[in-house]
């Protein structure tokens, strides 16, 4: 289910950063990049966390979501407070807006049926 929402993170990661590099030249696509990125890693454990569990009531289910939702808000903080801090040269509206973009990006992939 959330093998195409990865690839259209990864495209529009992409799409972002070649924008921000022709604005802000390398950090500008740099930033960009560490933008998806951070959400693709949130994402990607949000998606370990929840398949990695065998849940066998609505209650378990329920819970092993927010637990990997949480984990995977802490994260991306985590990360997104890391390259704030740590790179100096940082184009604040690739970062965000690559950021924003990937996590809504994913938030559809829960829309999307299950064709299987």
């Amino acid at each position: 289910m959330f093998r195409p929402a990865i690839g259209s993170q990864v495209l529009a990661t992409t799409i972002i950063a070649s924008i921000a590099a022709w604005n802000a030249g390398i950090h500008g696509a740099i930033s960009a990049s560490l933008g998806g990125l951070i959400s693709i890693a949130a994402g990607l454990v949000f998606v370990w966390l929840t398949a990695s569990n065998k849940v066998r009531s609505a209650g378990e289910v329920l819970l092993v979501a927010f637990k990997a939702e949480a984990a995977k808000l802490f994260l991306a903080i985590l990360l997104l407070w890391l390259v704030l801090t740590l790179y100096q040269a940082v184009f604040i509206v690739g970062l965000i807006g690559s950021f924003v973009v990937s996590v809504l990006i994913f938030s559809m992939a829960l829309f999307a049926g299950d064709k299987t």
